[in-house]
């Protein structure tokens, strides 16, 4: 494979990239594109050239934006970072930032000076920032002035970073890099970066040790518009967005930047999204598509119950966690509107098997995306019958690329990206979930998955989460314990734990009944909403 040309001066992400031999095999057939492109630029000036400059793009901090105004934001943020701090094309600009304007404004400026753009979370902490900073080999710092100390420490000890810039998160524009750029004018000719440069390192959450970078092109950036947010989500410049993934996460960043800002639309950003907020933004804004978790969407149904008025969702895309059949019926039955499952991962960029409008099944992942192909594989990658359990193999216009990783090897095999995830596919050729090929528990010679219990259990009236996990057994080797957070918490009894035991076995095949259960007052979760079942184990030494 040939890489386009480069606009990069510093050319580190391009000298990191694995050897040919391990990428995934790529399928760019409709995704064609220029060998110059520019994805900031694609989403802003492009846009108002095409009309759209009096549209609103973001809503956030209490005002709304134009497409004209973020582009002359962005363009006096980018041309300061290039004539006030020396950065070059190619070089790694890190941003730390809750969910607002100003970080969008940040991620594209960076993004139109040729920079390779790391977007983190505001929850990480000085050495978990050290080790993305140290593997990146970033120099440059743009952070919310709120959240500096943590990137203060770390520029003192990174032989890397040298530069920790402030800009005001609450866009009054008052912090250094806002300061910088209020003068400055709104023209600015972008760096001329190839489809082929890399534009964002996405690290991927949750992980121990080293953490893991995949790198991903202009091009990737406008990719995942073109396939899921117009196939599947079918914008319009009449939506309006809203969601809780952090921008810092890539689906965050596809489904609250990159697919509204595609096609015309709005984007409404908030700093803490949670599910009681969502529903406030819904009715003030009138907002048509949310991404958010399941536990959110059930917070949401009990709004409804009381009287919220969510009527101008047009579709609900779920995410962070397997979508369970009850959520998806009551979903459909209280607002007759679609909630969709799917999958993606950072290696991805976004999602690539999704339901779709009028072809959405309860309990299942759907089909894959046009581009996509995808299998079921054993672990020598022969492909498995309809109905077997087995590894997830995917490949389409998008694939892993770790930054210098001897893991890529892991994740790629015979073209073929390997998410981790295990899954079957049944007769009719859709995919369903089963688990974290590491969640899988194997009880007494039985494969459990996780998340199937979680739906029987989630089927309960009493049950308003739960979360499932294998634990050391004696006799069994593992047994099935759930962590179990009830609609009334003053019912939770020995009582209670034997209905619900007696209950999944009614549901699912009875040995995959949960032997222990574990009631709590809340789940731990990551700051999308996805459940941390590995603090569950390390808190039952599982």
């Amino acid at each position: 494979m040939n890489l386009g040309p480069s606009g990069h001066a510093d050319t580190f992400t391009r000298n990191h990239l694995p050897p040919f031999e391990e990428w995934p095999e790529l399928d760019l057939e409709g995704f064609e594109y220029p060998d110059y492109l520019n994805a900031a630029v694609e989403l802003t000036d492009r846009m108002v050239e095409k009309g759209f400059g009096d549209h609103t793009a973001l809503i956030g901090n209490g005002r709304r934006r134009t497409y004209k105004e973020l582009t002359d934001w962005t363009n006096r943020l980018a041309r300061t970072l290039v004539e006030d701090y020396d950065i070059k094309p190619g070089n790694r600009i890190l941003i730390r930032s809750a969910n607002n304007p100003a970080m969008i404004a940040c991620w594209l400026a960076a993004t139109k000076a040729g920079a390779v753009v790391v977007n983190t979370m505001p929850m990480l902490r000085a050495g978990e920032l050290m080790k993305i900073i140290d593997k990146a080999e970033v120099s440059m710092a743009l952070c919310d002035t709120r959240l500096m100390d943590e990137l203060i420490a770390v520029a003192k000890e990174s032989p890397f970073l040298t530069q920790v810039i402030g800009f005001d998160g609450t866009a009054n524009h008052d912090a250094e890099l806002d300061r910088a750029a209020l003068d400055k004018p709104v023209h600015f000719e972008a760096v001329k970066t190839g489809r082929d440069d890399v534009a964002l390192l996405g690290f991927t959450s949750g992980s121990t040790g080293v953490p893991k970078a995949t790198m991903h092109f202009h091009r990737d950036m406008l990719i995942i518009a073109d396939a899921y947010a117009k196939e599947v989500l079918h914008v319009t410049p009449e939506d309006v967005f809203v969601g809780s993934p952090p921008i810092a996460f890539t689906f965050g960043l596809g489904g609250l930047a990159i697919f509204p800002l595609r096609f015309g639309a709005a984007a409404t950003l908030l700093e803490t999204a949670s599910p009681p907020k969502m529903v406030e933004i819904i009715q003030t804004y009138k907002a048509t598509i949310c991404f958010t978790a399941p536990t959110a969407y059930r917070a949401m149904l009990a709004a409804i119950d009381e009287g919220a008025d969510l009527s101008s969702l047009r579709i609900a895309v779920s995410a962070g966690e397997t979508l369970p059949a009850p959520v998806f019926e009551e979903w459909t039955r209280k607002t007759g509107k679609p909630i969709l499952d799917g999958i993606g991962s950072t290696e991805m960029l976004h999602v690539f098997i999704s339901n779709h409008l009028g072809d959405s099944r309860p309990g299942c992942t759907g089909r894959p995306l046009a581009g996509y192909t995808a299998k079921i594989v054993d672990e020598a990658m022969n492909e498995v019958s309809r109905g077997t359990i087995g590894r997830l193999a995917v490949k389409g216009p998008i694939g892993c690329r770790y930054l210098a990783d001897a893991r890529q090897k892991d994740y790629v095999r015979d073209g073929w990206n390997l998410t981790g995830d295990a899954f079957f596919q049944d007769g009719d050729g859709y995919f369903h979930f089963a688990a974290r090929s590491d969640d899988i528990i194997v009880s007494a010679g039985y494969n459990i998955a996780g998340p199937e219990v979680e739906a029987a259990l989630l089927k309960h009236e009493a049950v308003a989460e739960c979360a499932v996990i294998g634990v050391p057994d004696e006799a069994r080797g593992m047994i099935v314990q759930a962590h179990v957070v009830l609609n009334d918490r003053s019912t939770a009894s020995e009582a209670m734990a034997k209905l619900l035991q007696e209950y999944v076995k009614t549901i699912i095949a009875p040995y995959k009944y949960p032997r222990s259960i574990v009631f709590t007052d809340a789940l731990p979760k990551t700051e999308s909403g996805k459940i941390q079942r590995f603090r569950l184990k390390q808190s039952t030494g599982a």
